[in-house]
């Protein structure tokens, strides 16, 4: 077991050109966190070399994602991605444009793992109860009925809905599809807390270095995406 895991880690330091590359190889990550990382460092290979993905984002979703789980662990990290992905959607651009967003020198909304709180934040532990209830509903609460609560339901209760099915039939991906569904649940908890606390209309102060870090080992890919 020990030959598979030194295999597994050696093959992903082959080629390290790619922004998820260097977080990856980071000594602080412990074994979890490199499983969750390492799926990343492979999909910027397909995704920063195709023209048909991009994102409106930035940093870009796969990076955020990357940066989430490398600064928060794989657990809580996996659910901030979560909540990034049901937000990249079509009304990304409106909801960043009500709160008074900032965009980067490419054009594309400006949205860190560590934003900064809004001066006219709605209740975040309100709206985190809420979505803990019904998935979805903390975003509305925090207002982003379109999309982000919408797609936060559907995605969730589908999630759910699987791990129960797996469970029920005896699966031996149930812990696999509990797993998924623990990650929705908590994101969209997540989600309707950061969206109350971060996401509403208000001054903020502008983030400097979000192109400084974003470029850090991605020159060549800073218009790319997922």
């Amino acid at each position: 077991m020990k030959s598979l895991i030194n295999i597994f880690l050696l093959s992903a330091s082959v080629f390290s050109q790619y922004p998820a590359d260097s977080l990856f190889h980071d000594s602080n990550n412990n074994l979890l966190q490199k499983m969750f990382l390492y799926p990343i460092t492979k999909w910027q290979r397909l995704s920063y070399n195709s023209d048909a993905i991009g994102c409106q984002y930035s940093p870009n979703c796969s990076l955020y994602g990357a940066q989430a789980i490398h600064s928060k662990g794989a657990a809580l990290g996996s659910m901030v991605t979560y909540d990034r992905i049901i937000r990249c959607n079509e009304s990304a651009a409106f909801h960043h444009n009500k709160m008074g967003g900032f965009y980067s020198s490419d054009n594309r909304l400006v949205d860190p793992v560590n934003y900064f709180p809004s001066t006219n934040k709605k209740s975040p532990l309100f709206a985190a109860t809420l979505s803990a209830i019904v998935p979805g509903s903390g975003r509305v609460y925090g207002g982003r009925l379109i999309m982000d609560g919408i797609y936060g339901l559907l995605l969730s209760s589908l999630t759910i809905q699987v791990a129960q099915r797996s469970v029920k039939n005896g699966s031996a991906f149930s812990p696999f599809y509990i797993g998924i569904a623990l990650i929705s649940y908590g994101g969209e908890i997540y989600g309707a807390y950061r969206t109350a606390n971060y996401y509403q209309s208000g001054p903020k102060p502008e983030p400097e270095n979000i192109k400084r870090s974003e470029q850090n080992g991605a020159q060549n890919f800073f218009k790319k995406c997922l």
